[in-house]
């Protein structure tokens, strides 16, 4: 049974494109503290009521949202932007439904925003880079309706200003890559692999901040730590990258693995459920109950995580508000907008399932995000060449297929 429930979360995470899509934000130096790019407005307090009224109001509106490559089961990007629009519309009582594409293409993605256009939906919400073609081809086809593209650049829209009628949210991946690879060190784990899934910019700086939280906590404690440093060349975990785990762990000693694109999680899941004590590290959303289920309980050791279901219910209070005006026709990189509550940040570690311990708490986590709000802690986003490191060995060894 156990086995089956792991072949069918393979199966779902496959579908999953969207854990770390192929987006560039755009970013360039450091990132980290309280100004610049990262901040976010807070919600409105009042959605129908604050602002001038720019075509908003809930009674006004009718929510949709389109998957990617997934569905809504996934555990991942669709799953939690589908629950987060759907829990704000039944609260507001707005209309909502959702979509899925008959299959992997920009034509059946199109399909989708035609469908939902034809069934009176002005609002749609989309997860994951490969929207970017979908909304270069619908954008000025309506313009009667707001598009918030979830992981989506500017630089995804093929050379396109983002329309005014879109909205497109990105995420610093290097600041809670970076959190994870600290948060790891200082747990005891030392020895160390991030098991990428394409070397697409999102993933890339999830990866290049973890080598880089791994680099600052091994100067910290004065230990010495490795990180094995890989791409499995896709979004999905096979027999051959799970083979690639298993000498991770089996052979040269790894304890955790970062696992960093959509169903790649499944491999080292699966690699690590063979030696008892390993551990993986989630992406995108806390993926402890999914791969805890799968693999064994405590398997987790805490997730990267990005602000999904923040973005999503900010974005329809603001619409809702009529401030959609505010908002489109950007590209917003969003990282800290508050040093004191890291729940309220849209890159963090989940507080309430990440393996805390006496050398890493969750008082200590407070104190490295409050330094990092305050500039005390840069982390670079550039991701031209894997960073320079001074306290760590890193095994770089590019696409393992």
């Amino acid at each position: 049974m156990k086995k089956l429930f792991a072949i069918l979360l393979a199966l779902a995470m496959v579908l999953s494109l969207a854990a770390c899509g192929g987006n560039d934000s755009g970013n360039s130096g450091d990132s980290g503290n309280a100004g610049g790019d990262s901040q976010q407005q807070e919600p409105a307090a009042t959605p129908a009521d604050e602002g001038e009224d720019q075509g908003g109001e809930a009674a006004d509106i009718r929510v949709a949202m389109i998957t990617d490559y997934g569905d809504i089961t996934d555990q991942s990007f669709n799953q939690t932007t589908y629950e987060a629009s759907k829990s704000w519309c039944e609260a507001n009582g707005v209309e909502f439904t959702y979509y899925k594409p008959a299959g992997d293409s920009t034509a059946e993605r199109v399909a989708m925003v035609e469908k939902a256009a034809d069934e009176d939906y002005n609002v749609i919400v989309m997860p994951g880079f490969a929207f970017g073609e979908t909304i270069a081809q619908v954008a000025d086809v309506y313009p009667e309706i707001t598009f918030i593209a979830l992981d989506v650049s500017e630089g995804d829209l093929g050379g396109m200003a983002v329309p005014s009628n879109v909205y497109c949210a990105v995420y610093k991946e290097e600041l809670c890559g970076y959190m994870a690879g600290v948060a790891a060190v200082k747990l005891g784990y030392t020895h160390l692999g991030y098991l990428g899934g394409m070397a697409v910019p999102a993933v890339q700086r999830f990866g290049y901040g973890f080598v880089q939280g791994v680099d600052a906590a091994a100067g910290e404690l004065g230990v010495d730590a490795t990180v094995e440093y890989v791409y499995g060349n896709q979004f999905f975990g096979d027999p051959d990258i799970t083979a690639y785990a298993d000498n991770w762990y089996q052979n040269l000693g790894v304890q955790a693995v970062f696992a960093c694109g959509g169903g790649i999680c499944t491999s080292a899941g699966e690699a690590a459920a063979k030696v008892p004590g390993t551990k993986v590290i989630g992406v995108d959303v806390d993926q402890s109950f999914t791969l805890d289920a799968a693999y064994g309980e405590g398997v987790t050791l805490t997730s990267a995580m990005k602000g999904l279901a923040a973005t999503v219910n900010h974005m329809l209070d603001e619409v809702a508000a009529g401030n959609f005006a505010n908002y489109g026709g950007k590209a917003e990189a969003l990282g800290l907008v508050s040093g004191d509550d890291p729940s309220a940040n849209y890159v963090l570690l989940p507080m309430d399932t990440t393996q805390w311990g006496d050398g890493f708490s969750q008082d200590d986590y407070k104190a490295l995000v409050k330094d990092m709000f305050d500039g005390k802690i840069t982390v670079s986003d550039d991701i031209s060449a894997m960073p320079a490191v001074s306290n760590i060995t890193v095994n770089d060894l590019g696409n393992i297929k």
